[in-house]
């Protein structure tokens, strides 16, 4: 098996390694909601693929609203 006389200087094989940067993702847009996707994926935000219904989402509950506390004065009161 062949083996390199000289060793490469760090430019030479940072020079060589330059173009290994990736590229942009080439997303599309789901049609039935609008968001961007990856082609030949199923839509992570509503669960279509060509037009079907492919996964079962669940429900997601608004960011504003908060589940119902009970009132300050309310309270229960330790038994001693």
């Amino acid at each position: 098996m062949p083996v390199p006389k000289k060793r490469h200087s760090n430019t030479r094989t940072r020079t060589r390694r330059a173009n290994w940067k990736l590229g942009k993702l080439n997303l599309g847009r789901c049609p039935q909601c609008g968001s961007p996707v990856m082609p030949h994926h199923a839509c992570e935000n509503c669960g279509t693929y060509q037009g079907r219904q492919v996964i079962q989402m669940e429900e997601k509950e608004p960011k504003g609203k908060k589940p119902a506390s009970p009132k300050k004065g309310a309270e229960e009161k330790p038994k001693s």
